[in-house]
């Protein structure tokens, strides 16, 4: 929670300082913000390749059909929520953009850095992704330990610079992006579509969570409205913590109060704390859809334009960061590389992810009891009732 009041604060001073400072303290913000953005976009192709490379030659394999069946649940479920939030994006925001008029398209801004520094990746987003899987799926098959200590540690490495510089200065980056903004006299009109778009992505969350359990309810003869409950204790605590991998004990409690199968419950919770991520799908899309509407230069996406990106998204998902924002962070590329987002595009999704981060999350561990249910059931064997 500290993250989202330090981006609050960093929206709140970026719009201050854009309207009343000098103008060579709004060139400073913006020169930063140009130097952190470069940084940003070299480091996000690395990211897709050591963590997906890690993530999946750390898949386990000794497991089967309860494998089989978590991956094709959790991504299903990805896919899915996904689709969901750029149908309801796509007939929401469009409306919101004509009532706010052409004012409430989101520029470049108008001042110029004082230093500009390109730095390029040492690969492009889908050269990292292809090479990932193929190191991904052939390390378990030659038995390489070099080539999984290599990417596992890459993966660390990479972690450390998020925790430690990223996600730390991103709170700068935000403010210099809506100094810009407010410099450039769309930063209100934006604001004011954002905030429906976020109110949008939280009612989305728990559209999916019902979704989810209606048909694990329905699949186990149980109430829906009882297994949320049991579910309520993840809820609120991903909510506090904005890790799926610190609600683990919690998540695993709630799914066993559901009568999931000990074991089964071990298996499917931990990895869907890696793996599944529909509510961070929800809000990726939902947003994506916004900012698309509302930047210059960027189409809005149609169903054959969004489907391959949330295809696409969903194998992100699985290897994304297990920290605040990791999602987003993840997704940067792919919203460059197949939906045509630009720097201040990206910055906006990056601000409307992490105002949310904590909810995504709460839909995410609560879904992960979902999917152990379902699994449960596809593995066989009556589920018994829940004790009272």
């Amino acid at each position: 929670m500290k993250l989202i009041l330090k981006l609050v604060v960093g929206i709140a001073a970026g719009i201050v300082i854009g309207l009343f400072a000098p103008e060579w303290i709004t060139r400073l913000l913006v020169t930063f913000k140009g130097l952190f953005g470069q940084l940003l976009f070299f480091t996000v192709p690395l990211l897709i390749l050591f963590y997906i490379t890690a993530g999946i030659a750390g898949l386990p394999r000794n497991s089967g059909r309860l494998l089989g069946r978590t991956l094709a649940s959790a991504y299903g479920s990805t896919v899915l929520a996904g689709l969901l939030a750029f149908f309801a994006a796509s007939l929401i925001v469009p409306m919101l953009s004509a009532s706010t008029g052409a004012a409430g398209e989101v520029s470049h801004g108008v001042l110029e850095p004082f230093i500009e520094l390109e730095i390029p990746p040492l690969l492009g987003i889908m050269t990292a992704l292809t090479t990932a899987f193929v190191f991904g799926l052939a390390i378990p098959t030659t038995g390489s330990e070099l080539l999984k200590k290599f990417f596992d540690q890459g993966r660390d490495v990479i972690e450390k610079l998020l925790v430690t510089v990223i996600i730390p200065l991103l709170p700068f980056y935000i403010a210099g992006i809506f100094a810009d903004l407010a410099a450039a006299g769309t930063v209100f009109e934006t604001l004011a579509t954002f905030g429906v778009v976020l109110a949008l992505s939280v009612s989305l969350h728990w559209v999916w969570i019902a979704t989810l359990f209606t048909i694990a309810g329905t699949r186990a003869g149980r109430s829906p409205i009882g297994l949320i409950r049991s579910m309520l204790p993840a809820y609120f605590t991903a909510l506090g913590t904005m890790s799926s991998a610190a609600t683990i004990p919690v998540t695993l409690q709630s799914a066993r109060n559901n009568s999931v199968r000990e074991h089964i419950a071990d298996f499917t919770v931990p990895l869907c704390a890696t793996i599944h991520l529909s509510g961070s799908t929800i809000t990726i899309v939902s947003c994506a859809v916004a900012v698309a509407v509302l930047q210059e230069g960027v189409a809005m996406p149609g169903l054959l334009d969004i489907l391959p990106f949330i295809l696409m998204l969903g194998v992100v998902m699985m290897a994304a960061p297990g920290v605040p924002g990791g999602a987003v962070m993840a997704a940067v590329g792919l919203l460059g590389s197949m939906l045509g987002f630009g720097e201040t595009a990206v910055a906006l999704m990056i601000a409307l992810y992490m105002a949310q981060d904590s909810f995504g999350t709460a839909c995410n561990v609560t879904g992960d009891g979902a999917i152990a249910l379902l699994v449960d059931q596809a593995a066989g064997a009556a589920v018994p009732e829940a004790a009272p």
